[in-house]
């Protein structure tokens, strides 16, 4: 799907990505000349059409190089921490796969959730209405300085990373325009560093289908500070590049189908007391 970066080309991405198209690549804009645009789609349409079709967009191994088997999970150090917040990462094949996770949790969820899908400006905001319309949690894309409440899931805004802050206020969310991280802003990584910072540790890492291997620093600090990661398998993803980076890694406590996801956070989140009550209640 190519896309004009609108409102109205991102309302008909979504509805695409929704009835089935895997990615997209949004047409160059204020560009200075046919030749710039044309290397602009070249240098987003050939790496999504190659992870597409399973092949690699790092250099390329040698033919007769063994293919290295997935690690298991790392031994733990220390005990694991029951999880105060839920972060989640996604990229290709992510909005279709996050509209059948989110609806699949509960209103009582008893953490707040942040939430880095790679999606340019004006994306975010309508991807964030339409999966509070799916959800029965509320999807808010994310404001600087907004309290984490349970319940309420920010998804971060384009060209924004989005990561938790303290302050004497508590705990609340932040956005900069630091440097794109594994080629992204929104980017995974600086939202789990931040998360086990505020959190010391106590966090549920989720990481989708995506290609590259944005989140695979992030879900080792989540796993030494004592949280737990888990990640989509690969016969389920569009693209098994992300979870594929952190497996690998030997950072992932579980690899699961995408249907058995929704069953995993609710279970590492049982038992968990709810620290603060939604205003308004359930919705």
């Amino acid at each position: 799907m190519f896309s004009t970066l609108t409102e109205r080309g991102a309302s008909a991405t979504l509805d695409a990505l929704s009835s089935g198209a895997n990615d997209y690549v949004t047409k160059p804009a204020n560009v200075g000349s046919v030749g710039q645009s044309m290397e602009s789609v070249r240098e987003q349409l050939i790496p999504k059409i190659k992870a597409l079709l399973g092949r690699p967009v790092a250099p390329v191994r040698p033919a007769d190089a063994p293919v290295p088997p997935p690690r298991p999970a790392a031994p733990r150090t220390g005990p694991g921490k029951k999880p105060a917040v839920l972060v989640i990462g996604s990229s290709t094949g992510g909005p279709e796969s996050l509209a059948k996770v989110l609806p699949q949790l509960p209103t009582s969820l008893p953490v707040p959730v942040l939430l880095v899908q790679h999606m340019p400006p004006v994306f975010t905001r309508q991807f964030a209405q339409r999966l509070d319309r799916l959800s029965a949690l509320r999807v808010v894309e994310a404001a600087d300085g907004s309290p984490l409440l349970p319940g309420t899931v920010h998804l971060a805004p384009g060209d924004h990373h989005l990561v938790v802050r303290k302050s004497s206020r508590g705990l609340h969310t932040g956005l900069t325009q630091g440097p794109p991280e594994n080629f992204c802003r929104p980017a995974v990584d600086p939202l789990f560093r931040s998360a086990v910072a505020a959190y010391d540790g106590a966090v549920l890492g989720v990481v989708l289908t995506g290609m590259g291997a944005d989140g695979r620093n992030g879900a080792g600090e989540i796993r030494a500070a004592g949280g737990t990661v888990v990640v989509q398998d690969q016969a389920t993803s569009v693209v098994w590049g992300m979870p594929g980076a952190i497996t690998q890694a030997g950072y992932a406590d579980e690899v699961l189908p995408l249907d058995r996801i929704p069953e995993a956070i609710n279970r590492h989140l049982t038992g968990v007391l709810t620290g603060t009550v939604v205003a308004g209640g359930a919705r």
